[in-house]
């Protein structure tokens, strides 16, 4: 896939990591090479030390659709920021084989927003990154279920394609936090491969310009 030349794409990178170390250093390194090597915008939020709710299913968000009855940190900051950015980049430690409570957590709450709007996210580009104490702990389940999320959020999820990073970056941090997924050459060649992916994908969304949303039935129309 070629890279298109287009306007600056604005990325949200989100660690689900409870703790600042392999997780937290991945996301922020992705971003990173979004901004040096493809001009991108970038915006950052993270898990750890953050008051986060799990979701209740009270369906105060679909009574009222007027955002979440929990005011946490994920209402205060995380849903302006994913309303705001083009594509997303999840990244999760892999807890017993999928992704982190935290993580979960996050993905959950996402319904209050697409309660208020249910194309709210429609065709924005998502990306995952996964890292286990293992080499194979866990890191692709993890990544199916990022996927799962982004699907069922009518967004488009992207792998890093064949040969190496199938379903998107995958670490070993040999539970040495950030030193250990540094380390990991084959983890970094994953992050690469899936980088470039993820940015051709958005610019070529980007270049078709933004997704018409369809009408309501008639006699849903005011």
């Amino acid at each position: 896939m070629a890279e298109v030349e287009s306007e600056s794409i604005k990325i949200l990178g989100i660690s689900g990591s409870p703790r600042k170390m392999a997780t937290d250093y991945l996301v922020q390194e992705a971003l990173r090479i979004a901004r040096e090597k493809y001009n991108a915008e970038t915006d950052y939020f993270s898990a750890k030390g953050k008051k986060l709710n799990f979701c209740i299913h009270c369906d105060y968000c679909v009574k009222k659709r007027e955002g979440c009855v929990h005011k946490d940190d994920i209402s205060a900051e995380l849903y302006e920021k994913m309303m705001w950015a083009d594509a997303w980049i999840i990244g999760t430690p892999v807890y017993q084989g999928t992704i982190s409570a935290q993580t979960k957590t996050i993905m959950d709450r996402v319904r209050a927003v697409v309660a208020k709007d249910p194309k709210v996210f429609l065709n924005k580009v998502g990306m995952g990154i996964a890292d286990g104490g293992d080499r194979v702990g866990g890191q692709e389940p993890a990544l199916q279920t990022i996927h799962n999320f982004y699907i069922i959020n009518e967004m488009i999820p992207v792998g890093g394609g064949s040969f190496g990073a199938n379903l998107g970056a995958t670490f070993w941090s040999r539970d040495k936090g950030e030193e250990g997924v540094s380390e990991d050459s084959e983890g970094m060649r994953s992050l690469r491969k899936t980088m470039k992916k993820f940015i051709q994908t958005t610019q070529l969304v980007k270049k078709a310009g933004p997704s018409e949303k369809p009408k309501p039935p008639e006699k849903e129309r005011k």
